[in-house]
């Protein structure tokens, strides 16, 4: 009995001692796992788990930061922001829901069934209107309607109206750059996205912003341009005062800065109020730069370049321009107007805008030649300028040119350059051959302070000094002895030249009868030019067509008061102070 008792004790003992170790060991599992799954919620989901607390009583608002402006050379505003109402309801608070949609309505001068469908949903607060004028927001705040909240939102404000307007373009009503300047410089006028959370009652309502977002700039810059709202305003008024003078469709101006390339003013007319840009999109193109046209003889300045910078001819080599009949292939090249013209030297040709003689300057040149220096000038090809949308023009490629390619080409037909491609080559033949990119940003401002400047970019060296020189003197034939009398200004010696070019078919091949594209660019002064101006009269169709007498006056009006407000001495003028030093 006693070896059995002692048996038993012991199995007993090591039974205890089993469940006590299993016990032990799933208590520190249990232990364990708890620790784990403490750390995991407080530690690994902390963050979790506070915003999901957070969302209780906190809302995320996108942080809308006030928009760059856009400002003109001298920092003058062009595109700048204002505050505005937004109006919204909340359904659940109108005492009569039919009535209050009624005086909304009223009010704001909205559809009255449209504004009653709207507050009839259940939703907590429900938008009616998008930045309303401040004369109807304080109208719609008098009536007291309980419900009507207004929040505060930023507009794009354009205090100068339609000055510019293609260039600044326009904004969308969530303050998104939709055209021009606006859109091209987007990101930086917008700065970066971002948001904050904020505090909210039970029914959803803000209730405290975080002092610690207030100033905050989010990154943005005010945009510089190079235009002068000053030399804006002369281009645009002379150009539209031609535009409905000879009843033409449209209008182009462009003026430069020879030497650097930038812009003063770039004018397409009829313009547009960004302000209030409506429906009609062919106002918001800006074609002067999104637009190409043949250029009839406005082109024959590039041919002469090309010729006697490739010493293929001088000043005085004379072509016999055949008395006005000279035939290439199966085809007759005739002058404009019908003029007769015996034999002209190289500088006569384009003062007299010969379109034999410069077809004979062509074929001494060569379709190679010729071909590259168009290429070296720029055309068919963009500029890079700084804003969206500019076409390429077309320089067909010299495998494909036809026998009477080269004679076409020679006078502006069978290829089509924009305005400013036009205004950037003759640029180079004024400034002593050198290729300038078009600049239209001067600079970016961040915090007040400049953080980018935009310098003079010269792309290549197009032609010699010295046949910059000679075109210079060829050019100024033109204004003296040569088409362009009417753009002659008085105190200053000009260069330029006139064009007159058939409108060509959209999309399809030939030319619409009757329809011309008047057209002048010059520079003055000639021998030390501070500006270049490019004129465009799109199928004028009273008062003539022919481009001295449609746009050349248009030059004149415009270098005149441009010259006269950057306080340019005439010839006469600086003669007097040498003559009295």
């Amino acid at each position: 009995m006693f070896k059995f008792k002692k048996h038993s004790n012991s199995v007993f003992h090591k039974g205890v001692k089993t469940r006590l170790l299993f016990v032990s060991v799933l208590l520190t599992l249990f232990g364990a796992g708890l620790i784990i799954r403490l750390f995991y919620l407080q530690v690994v989901k902390h963050d979790y788990y506070v915003n999901l607390s957070e969302d209780q009583y906190l809302k995320k608002m996108p942080m809308d930061f006030e928009r760059g402006e856009i400002l003109d050379r001298n920092q003058n505003v062009l595109a700048a922001n204002i505050d505005m109402k937004s109006v919204y309801v909340e359904p659940l608070k109108l005492l009569d829901p039919k009535k209050s949609a009624h005086a909304i309505a009223s009010v704001l001068g909205l559809d009255s069934d449209e504004v009653i469908r709207k507050v009839s949903s259940t939703n907590r607060k429900i938008l009616i209107q998008r930045k309303s004028p401040p004369a109807k927001m304080n109208q719609l705040k008098a009536l007291g309607l309980p419900g009507v909240i207004f929040e505060k939102e930023q507009k794009r404000f354009y205090p100068k109206r339609e000055l510019a307007s293609q260039v600044l373009g326009f904004v969308g009503t969530e303050n998104q750059g939709l055209a021009g300047a606006e859109y091209h410089y987007r990101k930086l006028l917008r700065g970066e996205s971002s948001s904050t959370r904020v505090a909210i009652d039970g029914e959803g309502r803000t209730i405290r912003i975080p002092s610690s977002i207030y100033g905050q700039t989010g990154k943005i810059h005010d945009v510089v341009l190079t235009i002068d709202e000053v030399v804006q305003f002369i281009a645009e008024y002379h150009l539209k005062k031609q535009v409905e003078k000879h009843k033409a469709r449209k209008g182009i101006a462009i003026v430069m800065e020879p030497h650097t390339g930038e812009i003063y003013a770039m004018a397409s007319v009829p313009l547009f109020n960004p302000n209030n840009f409506g429906r009609d999109p062919k106002r918001w193109i800006n074609h002067a730069i999104a637009s190409a046209y043949e250029p009839g003889s406005i082109f024959k300045p590039i041919l002469a370049a090309a010729a006697l910078d490739a010493q293929i001819v001088d000043t005085h080599t004379q072509f016999d321009c055949e008395n006005g009949r000279y035939k290439v292939g199966r085809k007759t090249i005739g002058e404009a107007s019908n003029h007769k013209f015996g034999l002209l030297t190289v500088k006569d040709i384009i003062a007299k805008s010969s379109n034999i003689g410069s077809v004979k300057i062509a074929e001494k040149l060569g379709s190679r030649t010729y071909h590259d220096y168009i290429r070296r000038f720029g055309f068919g090809k963009k500029s890079g300028i700084d804003l969206s949308g500019e076409a390429r023009g077309k320089v067909h490629p010299l495998a494909v040119w036809k026998e009477q390619s080269l004679a076409s080409v020679s006078f502006g037909q069978e290829i089509s350059v924009t305005p400013l491609q036009m205004i950037t080559a003759i640029s180079a033949i004024a400034n002593g051959g050198n290729l300038m990119k078009p600049q239209i940003t001067k600079a970016l401002i961040r915090n007040d302070k400049i953080v980018k400047t935009f310098k003079p970019e010269a792309i290549r060296q197009v032609i010699s000094q010295e046949t910059s020189r000679k075109m210079i003197e060829i050019m100024e034939a033109v204004i003296t002895d040569g088409t362009a009398e009417e753009a002659a200004l008085k105190g200053f010696e000009v260069a330029g030249k006139t064009g007159t070019a058939q409108m060509t078919k959209e999309g399809v091949p030939g030319y619409i009868k009757d329809s011309y594209l008047a057209s002048f660019v010059g520079f003055a002064p000639s021998k030390a030019p501070k500006l270049a101006i490019l004129v465009m009269i799109d199928t004028p169709t009273e008062g003539g067509h022919y481009g001295g007498q449609v746009a050349a006056p248009a030059f004149r009006e415009i270098a005149k008061e441009t010259l006269r407000y950057m306080n340019v001495t005439s010839s006469k003028e600086r003669v007097f102070i040498l003559d009295h030093a």
